[in-house]
């Protein structure tokens, strides 16, 4: 399918990086003593949150990057950079606005990323996959930019699944024959609140060191017990 039949509008792609600008900004400008990083770095990780969340989705697709089409994708995440770090102090004291801006950012990239991988024509699962991929990148190379552990890849609140459930709903709504506007809506809903009740609950995947013990015990049990 011709990819220019389906278009991202730009009010809606630079809203996500945006808030992905902000999100990256936030989380540079806290580290302190050697890790501490001046306003281009902190401007650096911005940008990568906010523009490679796009950049993975469109790559993955095999067609041009839109973030680089436009000047307003850097000149928008840029910006927002800039404003996280000049309002981190007032930012990071209202923790649950930082928190929902996770989880906003991951619903909008995950939905984008979905929708027009559906519209190119990609089955359900390769198009849910293009999307989970879209929400966790920024964040995947934001980690490893700084040198940090990748954080989808430890135990820690529902991240990547709370995107996978919600590109996922993208996906089936979409077989179904929902309008892809309310299909990618919807999923943006569902990966917004299942990111939250995870912080919320502190709800995460079990760690396999946890399953391995489980399943030592299991296979123990049934070893008899010879008594002399």
């Amino acid at each position: 399918m011709d990819e220019k039949l389906f278009v991202i509008p730009l009010w809606a792609d630079l809203i996500a990086v945006g808030l992905g600008g902000v999100q990256g900004a936030l989380f540079a400008s806290g580290f302190r003593g050697q890790r501490r990083l001046d306003l281009l770095g902190v401007t650096i990780i911005g940008i990568v949150m906010g523009m490679g969340g796009g950049l993975i989705r469109d790559l993955l697709l095999n067609v041009t990057p839109v973030t680089l089409q436009s000047n307003w994708y850097l000149i928008t995440a840029t910006g927002a950079a800039l404003v996280g770090m000049l309002l981190a102090g007032l930012f990071r004291r209202l923790n649950a606005v930082i928190v929902g801006l996770d989880a906003l950012v991951i619903g909008l990239f995950g939905a984008f990323g979905t929708s027009k991988a559906l519209v190119l024509g990609l089955p359900l699962i390769p198009a849910v996959f293009v999307g989970v991929c879209s929400a966790v990148g920024g964040g995947i190379l934001r980690d490893v930019i700084m040198g940090l552990p990748v954080a989808i890849m430890h135990v820690g609140s529902l991240y990547a699944v709370a995107a996978g459930v919600g590109c996922l709903v993208v996906a089936t709504m979409d077989a179904f024959g929902a309008d892809l506007v309310v299909a990618a809506s919807v999923g943006v809903a569902v990966t917004t609140a299942i990111r939250l009740l995870a912080v919320m609950f502190d709800i995460s995947l079990p760690e396999q060191r946890a399953l391995h013990l489980r399943k030592v015990a299991v296979e123990t049990s049934a070893i008899p017990i010879v008594k002399q």
